[in-house]
């Protein structure tokens, strides 16, 4: 029986070369979005490359409880995935003092909340199965302090502090809890900066460090993985 994975936020970006990663060795994808036509559009590309894997996806907004709660229904209802990857995020730029009225609550809600809930809907079952491997894809904005990293900080370092409590609890229960960390990725966030691509790591880059995590022996486990460009911080 193929082994399944759910990637939230996967159309684009990280999330997407995680998908193509774990597509490409036969497993099982559950994804959302919150774009129906970037969803479509995947869709048909990932059934011509890998006919053989089945693919789940729905539109939805993780930044509202209610929609993380029947994504997690709808795929509760086909299966409990070997691997969750909470990676739906997004980044607006800004200051604590003078950012705007609501970045805080929004940037909380999606990079913080939607890990929260979508990890309590499946945590029991992956306890009462005994098996699990559950991925957070934070930031070097979760480790270190950014002049106009505003809440997006916030929300990463209090993703990272969440993941090491889920890798407390859940170690007895033979559920592996990693912390991905990346530096600067090309991705939809840096579109139209003014720097080379080869200046910035490669979403396949990160999504090989998830596969290898993951393909560790049962002995073993990634707590953290800081992955940087190789030229340093942006």
């Amino acid at each position: 029986m193929p082994q399944s994975i759910l990637v939230t936020g996967g159309t684009k970006g990280i999330g997407r070369a995680i998908v193509e990663r774990f597509a490409r060795e036969g497993y099982d994808i559950y994804t959302c979005a919150r774009n129906a036509a970037d969803l479509a559009a995947m869709e048909q590309e990932l059934t011509e490359k890998y006919p053989s894997v089945q693919l789940f996806t729905m539109q939805a907004d993780l930044s509202k409880m209610e929609e993380v709660k029947a994504f997690a229904e709808a795929v509760k209802a086909k299966t409990v995935p070997d691997i969750l990857v909470n990676n739906t995020g997004i980044f607006l730029p800004g200051s604590i003092y003078n950012e705007p009225e609501g970045n805080f609550e929004l940037m909380m809600q999606t990079n913080l909340f939607s890990a929260y809930h979508l990890t309590r809907a499946f945590a029991n079952d992956m306890i009462e199965r005994k098996s699990g491997h559950i991925f957070s894809i934070g930031s070097i904005a979760g480790i270190t302090a950014y002049a106009n990293g505003g809440s997006y900080a916030i929300s990463k370092w209090a993703m990272l502090g969440f993941t090491k409590c889920l890798r407390q609890e859940l170690k007895d229960f033979n559920i592996r809890v990693t912390s991905i960390l990346p530096g600067a990725t090309y991705t939809a966030s840096w579109e139209g900066v003014e720097l080379p691509v080869e200046r910035f790591m490669k979403a396949e880059d990160v999504a090989e460090a998830v596969w290898g995590a993951f393909n560790l022996s049962a002995y073993s486990v990634v707590e953290e993985m800081i992955i940087r460009p190789q030229l340093g911080d942006l």
